[in-house]
């Protein structure tokens, strides 16, 4: 019977339900190969020639596809499909040749299905054909071009900025549009201006508010009253005043629905919604399309299959009326350029099942599952019906206009169902509702109002904007989003703040290093051209090698200019190119570069490992430092905070963060007291008396009751905590430190010691999520001495970083714990014991054939 290989196992599970015994269903885990991490992967000076490497993950993932074909000779390539699908398959094929386990009477056929139903199963297995060599030229370009960038472009950062971690090509063009939005928003200055409302009342005694549009018989633009003192001469001129109705305009209008989901606009919407990020919902969605509720979820296409159209048309007339169902099917036309890649948008597969009818989901699959339902039933909808009204109040004099606006919704269409969200919401007086205005009626004032207003700078990129300006500049690809947004941060060039992207020191610097260094590769115009290409590539009008050369001919010779440049030389560049940012005018006009500390010396940028900074020409005599991003006053850098018994006590950046110190280094003090600031405190906040209490520190609460050891209270490594002797007792806060009192103190300490010594203890787990629906055993989220982690019986498995404790799911857990033992080691599961361990001796001499087949692989 043929064997079939598709990604993951929970698709292959699905899979073989739908195709029954007459087929082997295997999973590869992924890709089977990838480049080497190492210098010669890829060889521009060999025509490009790609050195792949089998994972050591992925080896006995590969033995079992080879060991199912020796007994059943016929490959079925089921992956996803797009191009990293269509790559993945390409690379079993190559790698299963090398090991001999196809041979020449052995078919080979690629079969693609957009969503893992029975009949979409069932027709892909009727029209097989083979792997698509423009696709996988198309991945091999990608990933030959990231790796040049990555392997060539990494080590000078590394080299002339110390602190850089690597760059990449997609990752520092997205880099570069949050920094460049922080800049915007650090040079943008507020201007001041006022708007005048006037509650108004009919004389039917319903009230409304109207806005002052014009004054003096001149139309008012937008900064036209610029102060209160302006203000408050146009609310006595509205006061002074009678006020009628001049003319009451009703007009009709509409509203028609969003188009169904894409890739970029489900990550958006579920930011928007629920604060998804790109990564979470796209290892969500995944879940729900192995599961066969929902079509491919990685597709730039927004058109919909004409059965699932007659679906959606039949359900919504089913559950709210005809009325709601348009005259004919609403037709979205695909953005894609690239016909091969535009597969169909992301639609549950069965229309008539809301998420309420789904069975057991997760609360974030069950959410997601539940947006995409109501949005494409809702893209099949009437448009909504409105009625927008504009009210022009007066005076008899035409001195005083205002203007009232409001709609009335008279048919909600799409609305029952769904309505889009927004990036940065703005009040809009057109969805006010209004009363019934006759024209010509007066109008009594009940208050008029002045209020003060500020220009707004551009708002920080959520990752649902961010990726909606990637994908309006064409730069990466639907796939390759969730990877990007996830880089930057991994890489700590971003932090995420109240799910705003904010670029830290180390990013701003690199983005400024590559703007003026290699700025045609942050190029935005130069990346969406090269993403056109690749294209053109998948859709076989370009040779991906002449690509490739074009690019290396041209990125080379920048590499090699650049590599000759002195550290000196790339931070007098820079810090030239920063001057605005970093040296503002002072409001006394003296030197900007003057430093405010020592008043001698001068500033200038400098680099570390934890990212750049400005400090003072006459270190180390001035350690004023300031972050890039700082004011004047240094906002948290090196300063000094007052005097305690003749020393000095000043705040300090160092390698692992800002700290306080009392005194300075000296022959006879090497090593002068000092505290780090705990987590939580800000250096903007310091001041002398918080100095001198992290300086106080340990802080002795008393003798122990019992054996009269000192119980001492103190703030290390891993927090705040509560000492006797040898043992350590966690304080839930920093504030406990100086506030705990000797009988809380001997009880945290007894019931540490009643836990048992540290690793043999047994801890409660943060959230407990049942058994391993395979394996058994409780699975369980801990926390750890290096942050939260998922425990399996002997498999303890670190949560990724951007995956919240609370929010595991049972899923996901069994995916972490599968995944941790597989690779073996200490966190690999105890192995079942052989049926006859006195027969292994007599294998040993089989076991010199090992090396052979690893080399095979």
């Amino acid at each position: 019977m043929p064997v079939v290989v598709v990604e993951s196992p929970a698709k292959a599970k699905t899979i073989n339900k739908y195709l029954g015994d007459g087929y082997t269903v295997l999973a590869s885990y992924g890709h089977v190969r990838d480049l080497p991490p190492k210098d010669g992967s890829v060889e521009p000076d060999n025509d490009f020639e790609m050195h792949w490497q089998v994972g050591a993950d992925s080896r006995k993932h590969v033995k079992a596809i080879a060991d199912a074909l020796a007994e059943d000779n016929e490959l079925i390539l089921a992956t996803d499909p797009d191009r990293e699908g269509e790559a993945i398959s390409w690379h079993l094929e190559e790698t299963l040749r090398k090991r001999k386990a196809i041979k020449k009477d052995t078919p080979v056929s690629r079969v693609v299905f957009n969503a893992i139903t029975k009949a979409a199963v069932t027709e892909a297995m009727k029209n097989p054909r083979q792997v698509d060599t423009p696709l996988v030229d198309a991945y091999l370009a990608r990933r030959a071009l990231d790796y040049l960038v990555g392997f060539n472009l990494s080590p000078v950062l590394w080299r002339k900025l110390p602190g850089a971690r690597s760059a990449g090509r997609v990752q520092s063009v997205c880099l570069r549009l949050i920094v460049e939005r922080e800049m915007e928003i650090e040079a943008f200055t507020a201007r001041e201006y006022w708007s005048v409302a006037a509650t108004l009342a009919t004389p039917r005694g319903q009230t409304f508010e109207a806005r002052l549009v014009s004054l003096g018989g001149k139309k008012l633009d937008r900064f036209d009253i610029p102060n209160q003192t302006e203000a408050e001469l146009a609310v006595q001129a509205i006061e002074s005043r009678d006020l009628s109705v001049v003319s009451v305009e009703a007009k009709p209008g509409s509203r028609n629905p969003s188009a169904p989901f894409m890739t970029s606009t489900l990550q958006q919407e579920a930011s928007r919604k629920f604060g998804f990020g790109a990564r979470q919902t796209m290892s969500t969605a995944q879940r729900l399309y192995e599961a066969g509720y929902i079509t491919y979820m990685r597709t730039d296409g927004i058109d919909m299959a004409p059965e699932a159209v007659t679906a959606a048309r039949e359900e919504i007339a089913a559950r709210y009326g005809k009325d709601y169902v348009p005259a004919e099917p609403v037709i979205y036309k695909n953005k894609a350029k690239n016909a091969q890649e535009a597969h169909e948008c992301i639609r549950p597969t069965d229309m008539s099942l809301d998420a309420g009818k789904l069975g057991r989901l997760e609360a974030d699959q069950r959410k997601l599952y539940d947006l995409i339902w109501k949005r494409t039933l809702a893209c099949q909808m009437a448009a909504a019906r409105l009625e927008r009204t504009a009210v022009e109040i007066a005076s008899p004099d035409g001195q005083v206009g205002l203007r009232a606006t409001g709609q009335v919704v008279l048919f909600d269409g799409f609305l029952r169902v769904y309505e889009e969200g927004r990036d940065d919401v703005v009040v809009d007086d057109d969805d006010k509702r209004l009363p019934q205005i006759a024209e010509g009626e007066p109008t009594d004032k009940r208050a008029v109002t002045p209020e003060q207003h500020f220009t707004q700078p551009p708002p920080r990129y959520t990752e649902a904007s961010l990726v909606k300006r990637m994908e309006e500049l064409g730069i990466g690809r639907p796939s390759t989003y969730a990877s990007i947004v996830t880089t930057i941060q991994d890489r700590e060039y971003v932090r995420k703040d109240k799910n705003r992207l904010v670029p830290e020191d180390k990013g701003r610097i690199v983005t400024i290093f590559l703007l003026n260094f290699f700025r045609q590769y942050v190029g935005y115009e130069f990346t969406a051209n090269l993403e056109e290409e690749l294209d053109e590539i998948s859709a076989g009008d370009l040779n991906y090698k002449d690509v490739l050369a074009r690019f290396w001919r041209d990125f080379s010779a920048a590499i090699a200019e650049t590599s000759e440049l002195r550290i000196s030389e790339v931070l007098d560049k820079l810090d030239a190119a920063l001057a605005p940012q970093l040296y503002p005018e002072r409001e006394d006009g003296s030197d900007p570069r003057a430093c405010p500390l020592c008043g001698t010396g001068s500033l200038h940028l400098k680099t570390s490992r934890t990212g750049g900074f400005v400090g003072c020409s006459n270190y180390p005599e001035c350690r004023y430092t300031r972050p890039i991003g700082g004011g004047e006053d240094g906002n948290g850098g090196d300063r000094v905070l007052g005097e305690d018994g003749g020393d000095e006590i000043s705040l300090r950046s160092g390698r692992f963060g800002p700290y306080v110190q009392r005194g300075e280094a000296t022959e006879d003090n090497k090593k002068p007291p000092r505290a780090s600031l705990p987590k939580g405190w800000s250096p903007d906040d310091m001041d002398l008396e918080k100095a001198l209490q992290l300086l106080s520190l340990p802080r002795k609460i008393g003798p122990h009751p019992e054996d009269g050891e000192p119980v001492e209270a103190g703030i290390g490594r891993y927090g705040p905590f509560v000492k006797h002797g040898k043992t350590y007792a966690n304080l839930p806060s920093v504030d406990e430190v100086w506030e705990i009192g000797m009988n809380r103190a001997v009880e945290l300490i007894a019931q540490k010691r009643a836990k048992g010594p540290g690793r043999g203890s047994t801890a409660k787990p943060l959230k407990e999520l049942g058994e391993h629906p395979e394996k058994g055993g409780a699975l369980n989220v801990m926390d750890g001495r290096y942050g939260p982690y998922v425990k399996w019986e002997k498999v303890n498995a670190t949560l990724p970083k951007e995956m919240e404790p609370e929010s595991v799911t049972l899923a996901q857990a069994v995916e972490l714990v599968d995944a941790k033992a597989a690779k073996g080691g200490k966190g690999k599961a105890k192995p079942k014991a052989k049926a006859k361990p006195k027969a292994a001796p007599k294998a040993k001499p089989k076991a010199k054939a090992a090396p052979k087949a690893k080399g095979e692989s």
